[in-house]
């Protein structure tokens, strides 16, 4: 049989193979040497779907690691297998079997470089007279198969000051930093584990995977890990370690005399006895040179602008727009302040009510942001978390009786933010259970209600203003050109007035936020109605060089409406580059007019070519089509202002639907145009700011909230222009000018406001006209002097 599954009986294979045969090493594989009757073995990391080629012809290719050689810079293989041989092997092969193949022909590997695998690769088929037995890893089989187990291979594990680039190795370590998982920028989950070891080096891993459960499940800073097959690089001088093909993970306890149970979603693991000496070895260490901190802060400790760690049950949930969401947790302690209580429609709040209503005095409500929020939805009420870098603020009292503390996650993953779900086995939700259990809820129930307080409120930072404005925007607006029927109303009758109402005051600005201007720039969708923060170069930059790995597909070059170039660069990286260039009529157009694609480019690159040309679009290839980049980064740049796409509202075309623009008489590659043809629902730039007003009798907060224009600076040009910076710097330093009094300046608005809530205001006029009447002072000229500057708002 050219394919044969082999059984390992007692360590030894009950079938041996053919004694003609003698094992040759990875590193003689080479061009020019005789192979005959020699066999390669490696462990499977990597196989392909099964294909056909042109003449019908089966094919399946698999990728072997040579556990001989795990440490060298290249240790990994390519073996094309052709005809019936293919379709036996696509049936049986496992990620971890152990494949031996003989009969091989030695080819020249077309990929290495962009694979980073050996030089050459195997041809395998059953013409040539080749054969392929496969030890399998264990598993259940159907009477009809041949059950068979495997030798668990001998691993070899690399100390962290040994590592190299370009190798992928086996590898433990200790936990010193970790961001829980959160969606990356495309579809999969990504962790971030910064390991040390006692030879005092430290690894960055950067984890990808579609499925949440198969990255390592860590909990806290000292547990240990166990990496199989990461692939280890060099960026900046330093090591890092990302996710490879047939990546497996291990985590454990790492307290001392703790239980040595790992931790994974895997069925299927080899754990040795000699590793669980590693393990205690390694709790020692850490325990005398890791600063570890301690248990996670309870409920009754936490203090206002505190950054802790709560272990705690969910208990309900709630939409509150598009960029957070509401978490009602627990962890049987109260708190020892008045707490926000976020308002939601009782109909929105997921959770047993009666358990809500006698918890009402011990939860706290969890106002989550941005990158976490996708997460949260998917949370199971009664389930038992773990949140990293929860931040207390206490709101300001200027115009409250009564302070209370608001808990946020912040949205990035910076610090380690993010939620971890923690299983019932996990000791610390072991020993909260037991605590839980022992609240008697009777008494809860009649305890003094805290000062909570349900409130738009006042935010101390742009996160909460964000996630404030959108659900303000959801109420109706009444769009007022002209407000010459209005009086000036003094702020204190606006305070104790109902809302939503209209007026027109005269007031002094004391101050506004961001106080960094570039920072009130955002992102928003008008679909789904969420913000974000606009990303930087870096980000884009790091996709591109993701994408970049994966090199052009010449069969998706020069189609029927574009034509394409290729070439290497001549760099030690030595990438390839492929730009596209879309035609009209079967004619390239003047470069100005004509939209380009580019495969491999770096950041540096395409801005060059957005000097040049009209619009430039990053794509990257698959089998069948160009396709574009992740979303989070920009869909279209055109000169320079990039475009991105709304993730949560955006269903991407194949790069083939921008023919139809091509077609049309006088292609115009307007932005809305293409997104409109590739399914991309568009980010608007938007301006966002807080005005403090005040009169003399009270205190307002005015939220300011702008698409297109404001004061008379485009939002989508500001970040890439020094001069509208400095313009629009000037405008505000007249507004409030720096080191001036209070006193000296009134800014009456002759604009409609209307009251949203309990003390806030946002305009929803056309135009707001400032009048900027300089107060009493010696210098006559300023006496007299009164500007208006106009403002574009809504």
């Amino acid at each position: 049989m050219p394919v044969q599954l082999l059984k390992i009986i007692k360590g030894k294979s009950e079938t041996p193979l053919p004694s003609y045969l003698q094992k040759e090493d990875l590193k003689h594989l080479q061009e020019g040497f005789d192979h005959t009757n020699k066999y390669f073995q490696g462990i499977v990391t990597l196989s392909y779907p099964l294909t056909k080629l042109g003449d019908g012809t089966d094919f399946f290719k698999v990728v072997l690691q040579d556990l001989d050689n795990s440490c060298s810079r290249i240790n990994s293989i390519n073996i094309l297998i052709y005809g019936k041989m293919a379709e036996d092997c696509a049936k049986v092969i496992r990620h971890g079997d152990t494949f031996v193949v003989a009969g091989f022909k030695l080819a020249k590997s077309p990929t290495a470089r962009e694979d980073g695998r050996h030089g050459c690769h195997l041809e395998v088929s059953e013409e040539a007279g080749s054969a392929i037995y496969i030890y399998t890893i264990p598993r259940t089989t159907a009477a009809s198969e041949t059950a068979s187990v495997s030798v668990a291979p001998k691993y070899v594990y690399t100390p962290l000051n040994h590592l190299k680039d370009g190798t992928i190795v086996n590898l433990y370590g200790v936990v010193k930093f970790f961001k829980p998982p959160y969606v990356s920028k495309g579809t999969d989950y990504c962790s971030v584990v910064t390991l040390v070891d006692p030879t005092n080096v430290k690894l960055t891993c950067t984890l990808f995977n579609g499925n949440l459960d198969s990255l390592p499940k860590i909990y806290k800073v000292g547990d240990i890990v166990r990496f199989h097959r990461i692939k280890i690089r060099e960026y900046n001088g330093q090591m890092q370690g990302i996710t490879s093909a047939g990546f497996a993970s291990l985590t454990f306890d790492g307290t001392v005399g703790a239980p040595v149970v790992p931790r994974t979603s895997s069925k299927v693991y080899t754990f040795m006895d000699e590793e669980q000496k590693t393990i205690e070895e390694l709790r020692v260490w850490a325990a005398s040179n890791l600063s570890i901190s301690g248990p996670a802060a309870k409920l009754s400790g936490v203090q206002p602008m505190l950054f802790f760690d709560l272990t705690c049950q969910l208990v309900g949930k709630a939409k509150v727009d598009g960029s957070s969401f509401l978490l009602k947790v627990w962890d049987g302690t109260k708190c020892p302040y008045p707490t926000w209580k976020v308002p939601v429609e009782a109909k929105d709040l997921e959770g047993e009510k009666v358990l809500l209503h006698q918890l009402r005095n011990l939860t706290v409500d969890i106002l989550v942001y941005d990158n976490h929020v996708q997460l949260a939805k998917s949370l199971k009420i009664g389930s038992f978390l773990r949140i990293y870098s929860i931040h207390t603020k206490q709101a300001s009292a200027d115009d409250e009786g009564v302070s209370h503390i608001e808990f946020h996650l912040h949205g990035g993953t910076c610090y380690g933010r993010g939620i971890g779900v923690l299983p019932e086995s996990n000791p610390d939700v072991k020993e909260l259970k037991a605590f839980l259990e022992s609240v008697d809820l009777a008494d809860c129930e009649n305890m003094e209600s805290m000062s909570s307080m349900e409130l738009e409120g006042t935010f101390n930072n742009v996160t909460d203003l964000e996630s404030h404005l959108q659900r303000c925007q959801q109420l109706s607006v009444t769009v007022l050109t002209d407000h010459q029927d209005l009086n000036n109303i003094e702020l204190k009758t606006i305070l104790n007035s109902m809302a939503p109402q209209q007026y027109r005051i005269r007031a002094k600005l004391r101050t506004y936020k961001p106080q960094k201007l570039y920072q009130s720039i955002k992102l928003h969708c008008s679909k789904c109605n969420s913000l974000r923060e606009v990303p930087d170069g870096d980000d884009f930059d790091f996709i591109l060089q993701g994408s970049g790995v994966t090199a052009p597909n010449p069969e998706l070059h020069n189609t029927s409406w574009y034509d394409s170039v290729m070439w290497t660069t001549q760099d030690q990286k030595q990438r390839k580059i492929a730009i596209h260039f879309v035609k009209h009529d079967e004619m390239l157009q003047q470069p100005e007019d004509t939209l380009l694609m580019i495969e491999g480019g770096t950041l540096k690159e395409v801005w060059k070519l957005t000097r040049r040309f009209k619009c430039i679009i990053p794509v990257r290839s698959t089998e069948d089509d160009l396709e574009l980049l992740d979303l989070s980064a920009p869909f279209l740049l055109q000169g320079n202002i990039k475009y991105y796409g709304c993730k949560q509202c955006s269903t991407p075309k194949p790069i083939k639907s921008l023919s139809s623009i091509a077609a049309e008489q006088r292609p115009s590659w307007e932005p809305t145009e293409i997104a409109q043809v590739l399914g991309i629902e568009p980010l608007q730039y938007v301006f966002i700011m807080k005005f403090t007003l005040v009169d003399g009798t009270g205190a307002l907060n005015a939220y300011l909230f702008d698409y297109e224009k404001f004061f008379q600076i485009p939002a989508s040009e500001i970040l890439t222009n020094d001069f509208l910076q400095q313009k629009m710097q000037m405008t505000m330093n007249t507004l409030c000018p720096p080191g001036r009094k209070l006193g000296q300046l009134a800014i009456i608005l002759k604009g409609g406001w209307e009251v949203k809530g309990s003390f806030n205001l946002y305009c929803t006029c056309k135009v707001l006209e400032f009048n900027l009447c300089m107060g009493k002072t010696q210098n006559r000229e300023m006496q007299e002097s009164v500007r208006r500057v106009p403002v574009n708002l809504f």
